[in-house]
């Protein structure tokens, strides 16, 4: 079988959506010998796989730029002909509506209008006439948690028999580093230890004003003083974040990192005291899964999707009660048993996700889908 994955969330600094794509596609390659795959998009996009190029696949940048709007009208449908594909995976919530094979698309949540309030008003207005449309379109839905699956099908009525739940999972490079190892990371950043971390865009969905409170309340009431680093490249509407972060006087112990590499990452979870993930919503939540992977300690929320990430590996807080987060601060900053306890489940609970069994089932979807379409 010849399939095509959308490439376009390869094409800028990647975030949850293009790890996603990436290790996707690694692993279909790596798992399914017997079958090709191609990664393409009408912009030119870097795939640094982390175990080399399988031959099985490859990248296939069409350079149709100047008529980017009529992609998914014209230039992908053209393509899928010319190739010829036997499937389509829209790994970014688009499939084209026209398209010479059959489709599959990932919803990766539906924030756009469950939560339409953190989100640009235009974003919103084009995911409102669009989703709707890809979920019509699209022969299955791939939905990273159960969470998102219900989700999909309170606000767009599907049927619950055309979404299958694929869960993500910590990428290898995901691993705890010793002491030694971070201190090259650290330094770049200029962190200092002991720290707190974030890691994600600077957005009102992270809910990171509840976290600045929270920080503010542990500096203020208790002895412990760690630093707060924040990685993240800026989102809509930051500045409410970084505006209090200036009023309650902490930019000496905030450290904003901007956008991280992934290379530093391991090195960034592995040094913290703990990974702190305070989101209002989540279609599947890869940070804290990433942190818990490099044996770190992690406080999230618990809506959404997280609980089900984190399970029982993690201290979960109402994201809305900074001082419930407070509280979880203080129990990983002076208890040191509580800690280590934390960090071995979090490593268990880790172990449990695969993106190994992600790309087995993954095809398996592919091949259900494109049998039914042969019988049409």
């Amino acid at each position: 079988m010849r399939i095509a994955l959308d490439a376009i969330p390869l094409v800028a600094a990647k975030t949850g959506i293009g790890h996603y794509t990436d290790a996707l596609a690694e692993w279909l390659a790596r798992v399914h010998t017997d079958h090709q795959y191609e990664l393409i998009s009408p912009f030119d996009f870097e795939f640094d796989p982390c175990h080399g190029t399988p031959a099985n696949l490859s990248k296939k940048y069409i350079p149709v730029r100047s008529i980017f709007r009529k992609w998914w009208l014209i230039g992908l449908p053209s393509f899928l002909q010319i190739s010829p594909v036997d499937l389509f995976h829209g790994t970014n919530y688009c499939v084209p509506v026209f398209a010479p094979c059959p489709t599959i698309v990932t919803v990766h949540d539906m924030s756009l209008l469950a939560q339409s309030g953190t989100h640009e008003s235009e974003n919103v207005r084009r995911g409102k006439r669009r989703l709707p449309i890809m979920i019509r379109r699209a022969k299955m839905i791939i939905a990273p948690s159960e969470w998102t699956k219900h989700e999909i099908i309170r606000h767009l009525g599907t049927k619950p028999e055309k979404i299958r739940v694929i869960p993500e999972a910590a990428r290898d490079k995901m691993k705890p580093l010793l002491p030694e190892e971070q201190t090259a990371v650290l330094d770049k950043h200029g962190i200092r230890t002991p720290y707190l971390l974030f890691v994600g865009t600077i957005e009102p969905r992270k809910n990171l004003v509840t976290l600045v409170r929270a920080y503010h309340e542990l500096l203020r009431e208790t002895p412990h003083q760690p630093q707060l680093v924040m990685c993240g490249g800026r989102g809509w509407l930051e500045d409410d974040v970084f505006r209090l972060v200036e009023e309650l006087k902490l930019q000496d112990q905030v450290r904003f990192t901007g956008y991280v590499d992934d290379a530093d990452l391991p090195a960034l979870y592995s040094g913290a005291e703990a990974f702190v993930y305070p989101s209002i919503y989540e279609g599947f939540g890869l940070p804290p899964l990433e942190a818990m992977a490099c044996g770190t300690p992690v406080i999230t929320s618990n809506v959404s999707s997280l609980p089900e990430v984190v399970g029982e590996a993690g201290l979960l807080h109402d994201p809305q009660d900074y001082r419930a987060l407070t509280r979880h601060f203080v129990t990983l900053l002076g208890d040191r048993a509580a800690s280590d306890k934390l960090q071995r489940a979090g490593l268990a609970q880790a172990s449990i996700f695969s993106w190994e069994r992600a790309a087995r089932e993954t095809q398996s979807l592919y091949d259900e889908v494109f049998e039914k379409s042969k019988k049409l």
